[in-house]
């Protein structure tokens, strides 16, 4: 869980440290995943970078962070699947670029929980409301949102692609009949679907915690 101190300012500024980071490695993630598959596009825009300056979005990971909302966006980076090397086509190039983002969030969100709990350990910090604490379950708490809802085979969403990328001939027809109602979908999920979203955080947070605990204990 979320502090329910993000009411206050300083709370709020805190938050800007794992939105950003969240952001910036999940941004990083596609633009390192599409050099690797031979485009160079978003390096020669800058965005193959850690920097956070360069994939920050005004309102995605500045105004709803300061708003006390603990999610946001980053500026997409731009992928051309035509400088794909050519042992990919385009549809798997794209499934591995566009599923890097929502793995680098689980592999941050496992990452914070092994450093907390091997903190906590060894006594460097106690599991309250420590800054440090909290900023940690933070980092774990936003990288799994994330991940679970970029996975959404919704459009714009990674998961769309990745859904595209596995997506048999045969289903294909029904598929793209799916897709042209999917931004509708999409803006359903925003307003209504937060249990959409949660289910699946409180499987996979569960699944932390309990390493987390483990770790602790022995």
């Amino acid at each position: 869980m979320l502090p329910s101190s993000l009411s206050d300012l300083p709370a709020r500024l805190l938050m800007l440290v794992p939105v950003w980071l969240s952001l910036t490695v999940h941004e990083f993630a596609h633009a390192w995943s599409a050099f690797k598959l031979g485009d160079g596009t978003a390096q020669e825009q800058g965005r193959l970078t850690l920097n956070p300056l360069a994939h920050i979005d005004f309102i995605g990971t500045l105004i709803l962070p300061l708003l006390g909302i603990p999610f946001g966006w980053a500026k997409p980076v731009p992928v051309n699947p035509l400088r794909f090397d050519r042992r990919w086509n385009i549809r798997h190039g794209m499934l591995l670029t566009a599923a890097a983002g929502p793995i680098s969030n689980l592999l941050l969100a496992l990452l914070s929980t092994i450093v907390l709990g091997v903190m906590a350990r060894v006594g460097v910090i106690q599991t309250g409301a420590e800054s440090y604490y909290v900023l940690l379950r933070m980092l774990i708490v936003i990288n799994i949102s994330l991940a679970v809802f970029n996975m959404l085979p919704l459009y714009p969403l990674d998961g769309s692609r990745v859904a595209d990328g596995v997506m048999p001939d045969s289903m294909r027809p029904a598929w793209e009949k799916f897709c042209r109602v999917a931004p509708f979908l999409f803006l359903g999920v925003i307003i209504f679907g937060r249990e959409i979203i949660a289910i699946p955080s409180e499987f996979l947070l569960t699944g932390l915690n309990g390493l987390l605990r483990l770790i602790i204990n022995g």
